[in-house]
């Protein structure tokens, strides 16, 4: 099976970074450091907007608890989870943290779904109209972008947490909808509101969830074999990637195994 989407966040998360024919982007992209604590970031803002939507209590609120157990996969501090948990509920006041997904296309009608975590929308809309712009794209009107997209739980799983075989006795078990598995690790997929009871059966089984979230999957990969509008779809991929508001990038290209070889020289 192959997975049929990008989202490049997940190469620091955990070690899938097979699926996508992703896994020589971590050598083009040798920025650690500025990585991680993207990642922290991303992490942060996952929290308060579960806190700001189910309360501060992740033995009661799913969502939150599962952010908290992404954040910790990461080894992020736990004065940075608790800190996120309070801005979240508003405990350390200013203004409230909002949801908010971007949908766009870039050069030769890429397609972006942008999801946010901010506190001032105007602020947010105009820098994606400027991101986009300056790379050759454009922001595009509600749903105009997310029907080319399916939306899915993704639990992901570091290789030696558990043998393929056994996951999909769990998976069939927990109701999740596909399975795969590479040298790399394992991807679980299930249906929107499966997710959290997917996730909570495979740790009860004592499997060591990397990553558990909603994932926005394209239908139908465009597969990028120039390199040079590889590096351009890469650039507006990263400065979208890289706006300090930005939870989740998802788009619908993939890069052939040759171009991504090439951009690595």
């Amino acid at each position: 099976m192959q997975a049929t989407f990008l989202h490049l966040e997940s190469l620091f998360q955990s070690p899938m970074a097979g699926h996508n024919k992703w896994s020589k982007v971590k050598h083009i992209k040798a920025r650690v450091d500025a990585v991680k604590g993207r990642v922290f970031s991303k992490c942060a803002h996952e929290i308060a907007l579960a806190a700001r939507a189910g309360g501060g209590d992740p033995a009661a609120n799913a969502r939150l608890r599962a952010a908290i157990e992404n954040a910790k996969s990461v080894s992020m501090p736990k004065d940075n989870i608790e800190r996120a948990v309070k801005k979240g509920t508003g405990e350390l006041g200013g203004e409230a943290i909002q949801e908010v997904a971007y949908e766009g296309y870039g050069p030769d009608g890429i397609a972006f779904i942008v999801e946010m975590a901010t506190d001032n929308l105007n602020r947010s809309a105009q820098d994606m109209r400027t991101i986009f712009t300056k790379n050759g794209g454009s922001v595009a009107t509600p749903g105009s972008v997310s029907y080319q997209f399916d939306r899915r739980g993704e639990i992901r799983i570091p290789v030696d947490a558990i043998d393929a075989e056994k996951l999909m006795e769990l998976a069939i078990e927990s109701g999740a909808d596909d399975i795969e598995s590479d040298e790399e690790g394992h991807v679980v997929y299930t249906a929107p509101t499966a997710l959290g009871n997917a996730a909570n059966i495979l740790r009860e089984a004592g499997v060591a969830v990397s990553s558990e979230k909603l994932v926005s999957v394209a239908q139908n990969p465009t597969m990028i074999e120039d390199a040079e509008f590889a590096a351009r779809i890469l650039k507006l991929h990263d400065q979208l990637d890289d706006y300090p508001d930005t939870v989740n990038v998802f788009t619908n290209f993939e890069i052939a195994d040759e171009v991504l070889d090439r951009l690595g020289e």
